[in-house]
């Protein structure tokens, strides 16, 4: 069973959406044409159903909603339904040039789409099929085309394939006669197959096989013919050797380079190249013709630049030939090639050629004629010399171009229309004009036809008894011929048949027998061409039967069209019904169709369709059915789509695509870009209802296509990111006007993606003073691409220009061509000319240099002057080469005048300013006098002192400086910096005021005079002491809470006391949240650093701020609070947890293990240990001493000396040692105990070093410690 079902992305009712192919996508919008799915056929087997769509375009840019079956008048109910969805589907904001546009693509439709398709429009309306285990004539299934052109290389296949039952054999004809397989030893036929395979390994000629086949397909039903096959072996002939003189032409001249190629099959592809293979620029001035030659409406004196040679491109080898090329001489009356003469407004005449009117080229005089088939396509062609280079449009006579089909190529020199039909045939004519005047050539263009189908003849079958008909209609110009055969032979010479009539192009049958059964051939030919079809008659008596699977289960979209097919076969011809859930009645009419082949059409699908179909064919000799189940799915569709987004680089962006589906299917959500898949990188983020791009770059600029799609139905939305960057930069920098101080400039803009260009920036480089370096020239708005620029004298210019935008600026464009300036005289001085010692008896005379912009000429020098201010000498003067010069032997700081000029090959510079510089200065003789000290406070004293004299300065005075530092501290035993400080007073002062002294301290001050040179000598050494002050800050104030019943205060004293400490005052206040308590004041004396406060409760916090005091006050305060009270939670946890199985378990087995060592360690004491005597008692216990293999050691009394210390008794009693060797002290409580054997009873215990020790120095045996390290 087949079924026709619709699938779609929709939302909306009958709108589907399925990847096409288009070609047409708008020029100037983005968005390509829409294209919608309006029929979809599924042909469906077990477990897999296949989809085939008829496609239509929609007319508009932007689509509305597309309706289907938009012939038919759909119920209100329907109506409704549409309505409703079309209102609550979102609408896309903006102008809509980029939004709706959206349910649409551009994807090639997959090869099962296509193959759906024919199987579909064959369900529908094609011939009827046989099931092949039923008898029937040969069919010709596949064979090789009318004109079949091989290539040499390889072996010959020729191909004829053919189905029936019983299986067909074959044979073939050459040229018309029995072509006999089995004598040539080339050649073969493939096993249960006509095709045809010619061998040529072991040698041979392809060409020797040249002719026409025909296959012929017979079984004891009949014959079946392949086309006449018409057999040549592809040829690409060389190129035939010649000479070629050059080709001399007078500019402005019309010039043809013919081609010529050498005939090929098929004929080769023409293209001219330079014999250094670079492509031959064309224009409308050059171009190619479309037979090969090369054709120039007028030569140039540029067209000599390269020579032309003509290529040919052989198909079937892959071969280029090419041509000797031609070598141009072009005479002209400018034999300068001035490029700036290329770009001006009359070219032409610039360069002296003559203006002249058009002439056609091709082709020749004012009218000719053209043939075309119909189906092909239509080139007309018209070429035309003049001077300027005519344009060329083209007319039809009484009508217009056919829009759909026209095209307009080679630089509007050809007409291309396509598909040709006898609507075509007419006169056009293409007029060629420039502005000295205008000609024209009329085409008359008759249409002629190949023999083309109206009626081709079917296969017909039929019961016996029934009556039938074949028959061949044809059309074409000339009226095609028809000639009926049977079985390969013509009909005139069969045996005759009573039951058969022919009547011109039909073939009747009455009373049809067994007998009957045969292939007939109809052949209609005209001068244009022939066309063959084959169609058998098969008389068979065979009940109805179903051709697809039994009981399958369909899902279709909501609102879909859907056709069921049901692939039936019987003979008579069954009758077909369909029923929907077991019920009586016929489903025809309303919302649904039956078609003449039986397949039932659902023009809308709504819920309520979902069921069981069953479709029943019956005829004479019994019925068959078959059942499916329908199911109904809510369509895929984007209910928020993306939207055009506008950004600049480097920004995220996020692109929205929010699905709704039916829950039963799975759904896929992917992303195109440009209509190609999207590489998901590192800088993109995809989920399920978004893309998102982070850190965009120029690249990412493009359509975006959110493609959602299920197993059955899609949907899809496309949104356009335009991404904001720097523009290109400029290109194609030309200079003309040139002047001695100026030229004109010309750029052509790069693109400015997507953000205007605002200004663009023109630099130059030197090659003399600064080259390699670019320097800003002036600034220009964004609108303009061409500017006159001022230029200086003996300047070797070279510029580039940058385009700045809002996102940023060009890289510069490639530099224009040197120009340089005539030299002049400078026009300026340098500047910032200084004079200034360097040393007590010079002056350095400097200035800046001037750059190459005002240098004006060659050999750039300075003319340097000096003299002593108001002494009214001569001038002093120099030649110098670069930027300073050192005057020698001068008296100490003098003024002097001084004059820098400049002077270039071409002359001096106007006369410079007087520039009043000095020599170099000494240090100061004299120190300031009667210095004068007032303390102002404890950190800050102020200065007085006399003026020394200007003389004794030697200089420039700069400041008067006080070096100071501090002696001791009136505070005993602090010790203190000595290190010199200083306070400067700039120019001819005689008071200051030195401040941040430390108070209580005893300081020494001198002052001294200081010029550009430096210090001069001190001053008297003064004493001055400043005052107490109030201290710093107590350092390292600590607040600690043992307990939530006192609070520990911990300091220490001020690092700067600045005086005698006379107390600590501590305030500090008790505070809970925004509640805050009486504030309490404690005083303390200056020896006291530690206090501890009583809480008042557990809950509050306090704030406590300390300072120090001296008899001058309190001085800098610290602030800090008391920890906050444990967590209330967090106490309860702690509760909790001592409450909790697992710690009991664990604590409980923590005891248990304790025992145990406990339980060993007392075994191990009631057992006692060994200690052998040592023979030498004065050696002592060394760690390089062996222990006993049970586990004693030796030791030794140390020279019966007591052990160091005492020990602790368990009632904490003091036991002193009374005797040397008591073993008391090694017992238990003094009392000492024997075994029989005289060991030991109790714990030997080592004493440790007293440094290890600190104070701890004795243990009882007793202790659980002790008695776990005794195990050791």
């Amino acid at each position: 069973m087949r079924r026709l079902a619709a699938i779609g992305a929709a939302g909306d009712a009958g709108e589907v959406a399925v990847p096409v192919a288009d070609s047409t996508d708008c020029a100037q919008d983005r968005s390509p044409s829409p294209w919608r799915l309006t029929d979809v056929c599924a042909v469906w087997e077990t477990g897999v159903f296949l989809f085939a769509a008829d496609w239509e375009g929609a007319s508009s840019g932007v689509v509305a909603r597309k309706r289907l079956n938009e012939a038919e008048r759909l119920s209100s109910v329907q109506e409704a339904e549409l309505e409703r969805l079309e209102a609550a589907r979102p609408r896309w904001p903006g102008s809509g040039e980029r939004g709706p546009v959206l349910r649409m693509a551009r994807l090639q439709p997959p090869l099962w789409v296509h193959a759906a398709f024919l199987l579909c429009f064959l369900g529908l309306g094609g011939a009827i099929q046989i099931p092949m285990d039923l008898s029937q004539p040969p069919t010709i299934t596949k064979q090789s085309v009318k004109d079949h052109i091989v290539d040499p290389r390889d072996n010959i296949l020729i191909e004829c394939e053919a189905k029936g039952n019983p299986a067909p054999s074959f044979h073939w004809t050459r040229n018309s006669r029995f072509f006999n397989v089995a004598k040539d030893p080339r050649v073969s036929m493939r096993r249960r197959s006509g095709t045809l395979v010619i061998d040529f390994r072991s040698g041979g000629r392809p060409e020797e096989y040249e002719g026409e086949y025909q296959c012929f397909a017979r079984n004891k039903f009949g014959t079946a013919l392949s086309n006449r096959i018409r057999l040549q072996v592809s040829k690409s002939p060389l190129w035939p050797k010649e000479s070629l003189d050059p080709v001399v032409v007078q500019e402005g001249a019309p010039l043809t380079l013919q081609c010529n190629p050498p005939p090929g099959l098929p004929s080769p592809v023409i293209f001219w190249m330079s014999s250094s293979m670079e492509p031959i620029t064309q224009d409308k001035r050059v171009s190619q013709g479309h037979n090969g030659d090369l054709y120039f409406s007028n030569v140039m004196v540029q067209d000599m630049q390269t020579d032309y040679s003509c290529n040919a491109r052989f198909h079937f080898t892959h071969t280029i030939q090419q041509k000797n090329p031609f070598t141009l001489k072009v005479l002209t009356n400018h034999p300068y090639n001035d490029s700036s003469l290329r770009n001006h407004p009359d070219m032409y005449s610039a360069r002296g050629v003559a203006e002249r009117t058009p002439s056609f080229m091709y082709p020749q005089g004012t009218a000719s004629s053209q043939m075309v088939l119909r189906g092909t396509d239509l080139l007309l062609e018209c070429i035309a010399s003049g001077v300027p280079t005519p344009d060329i449009a083209w007319y039809k006579k009484g009508g217009d171009l056919p829009s759909d089909k026209a095209k307009f190529e080679n630089f509007n020199k050809a007409l291309r229309i396509t598909n040709v039909s006898e609507e075509d045939s007419g006169e056009y004519f293409c007029l060629a004009s420039n502005k000295m005047g205008s000609i024209r050539h009329t085409i008359s263009v008759r249409v002629k036809a190949a023999p083309y189908w109206l009626d081709e003849p079917k296969n017909l079958i039929l019961a016996p008894g029934e009556d039938g008909r074949l028959v061949c209609r044809a059309s074409g110009n000339p009226k095609p011929t028809v000639q009926w055969m049977v079985n390969g032979e013509p009909l005139q010479s069969a045996p005759p048949n009573p039951n058969r009539e022919v009547a011109g192009d039909t073939i009747i049958f009455r009373d049809t027998q067994i007998s009957s059964r045969a292939v007939y051939q109809c052949n209609t030919s005209n001068e244009h061409g022939y066309l063959l079809a084959n169609a058998f008659v098969s008389v068979l008596d065979v009940p109805p039967r179903m051709l697809s699977p039994r009981n399958q289960l369909i899902r279709v979209i909501l609102y879909n069209r859907t056709r069921l097919d049901c692939p039936f076969f019987g003979s008579p011809i069954p009758t077909l019904r369909w029923f929907k859930n077991g019920q009586g009645s016929n489903l025809d009419g309303g919302n649904y169709h039956v078609y003449e082949n039986g397949s039932l059409e659902i023009k809308m699908i709504r819920k309520e369709d979902q069921g069981i179909y069953t479709c029943v064919a019956t005829n004479i000799l019994g019925k068959a059915e078959n059942q499916v189940r329908l199911e109904v799915k809510d369509p895929t569709r984007i209910y928020r789509m993306p939207e055009d987004q506008v950004t600049k680089r480097g920004t995220t962006v996020q692109l929205e695509c929010r699905v709704k589906h039916d829950p039963s299917l799975k759904l896929t959500v992917s992303w195109l870009k440009d209509d190609e898949p999207l590489y998901i990188g590192n800088r993109m983020k995809k989920e399920d209802d978004s893309l998102t791009i982070f850190g965009v770059a120029e690249r990412d600029q493009g359509s975006y296509t959110c493609f959602a799609s299920t197993e059955l139905d899609q949907d899809l939305a496309k949104a356009y990111l335009t991404v904001l960057g720097r523009p290109d930069r400029p290109r194609d920098l030309e200079l003309t006007d040139l002047a001695e101080r100026s030229v004109r400039l010309t750029w052509i803009p790069g693109d400015d993606n997507n953000s205007p260009i605002t200004d663009y920036v023109v630099q130059f480089e030197e090659d003399q003073f600064q080259p390699g370096v670019w320097h800003d020239h002036s600034k220009f708005p964004g609108s303009v691409n061409s500017a006159v620029l001022q230029l200086s004298p003996y300047v070797n210019y070279q510029f580039r220009v940058i385009a700045i935008n809002e996102v940023g600026s060009s890289h510069p464009s490639l530099p224009s061509e040197r120009y340089r300036t005539s030299g002049a005289p400078p026009e300026s001085n340098p500047s910032d000319v200084r004079g200034e010692g360097t040393r007590k008896n010079n002056m350095e005379i400097t200035w800046t240099p001037m750059n190459a912009t005002s240098a004006f000429g060659p050999n750039l020098r300075y003319i340097v002057k000096w003299r002593r201010r108001e002494t009214r000498e001569t001038w002093n003067n120099v030649t110098v080469w670069g930027s300073r010069h050192v005057v020698g032997q001068t008296p100490v700081y003098v003024p002097y005048e001084i004059r820098v000029q400049a002077e270039n090959d071409f002359g001096k510079g106007p006369e410079p300013d007087t520039v009043i510089g000095y020599s170099g200065e000494d240090y100061p003789r004299a120190a300031p006098t009667d210095v004068k000290i007032r303390v102002l406070n404890s950190t800050a004293i102020s200065l007085q002192w006399n003026r020394v004299y200007s003389d004794t300065v030697q200089g420039q005075l700069r400041e008067y400086r006080a070096y100071y530092w501090r002696e001791s501290s009136l505070l005993k035993n602090l010790w203190v910096s000595q290190k010199r400080q200083q306070a400067s007073f700039p120019g001819d002062r005689l008071r200051g005021v030195v401040s941040r002294l430390f108070p209580y301290s005893n300081y020494k001050l001198e002052m001294v005079v200081v010029n550009g040179r430096g210090d001069g000598p001190r001053s008297e050494t003064k004493e001055f002491t400043t005052p107490e002050g109030v201290p710093s800050a107590p350092r390292r104030f600590r607040v600690r809470q043992p307990n939530l019943e006192i609070i520990n205060l911990e300091w220490d004293h001020p690092e700067h006391p600045n005086g005698i400490l006379i107390g600590y005052s501590l305030r500090y206040v008790a505070f809970n949240g925004t509640k805050v308590g009486k504030q309490i004041v404690e005083n303390f004396s200056p020896n006291q650093t530690k206090f501890t406060v009583q809480r008042a409760d557990p809950v509050s916090r306090y704030r406590f701020t300390l300072s120090a005091r001296t008899q001058v006050g309190s001085g800098e305060a610290v602030t800090e609070e008391s920890p906050a009270p444990p967590n209330e939670a967090y106490t309860n946890n702690q509760a909790d947890i001592a409450t909790q199985g697992w710690f009991i378990g664990l604590m409980c087995a923590i005891a248990l293990l304790v025992l145990i060592l406990l339980i060993v360690c007392f075994i191990k004491r009631s057992r006692g240990g060994k200690y052998p005597v040592r023979e030498k008692k004065d050696v002592p216990l060394g760690p390089e001493d062996p222990k006993e293999e049970d586990g004693s050691f030796d030791y030794s009394d140390e020279d019966n000396k007591p052990l160091q210390g005492s020990q602790t008794s368990l009632d904490g009693t003091i036991k002193q040692q009374e005797s040397d060797d008591s073993l008391v002290d090694y017992g238990e409580g003094g009392e000492g105990q024997f075994n029989e054997d005289g060991s030991f009873i109790g714990q030997y215990t080592v004493k440790k070093d007293k440094e290890e020790t600190e104070g701890n120095e004795s243990s009882e045996a007793t202790s659980p410690v002790n008695a776990i390290y005794s195990l050791a």
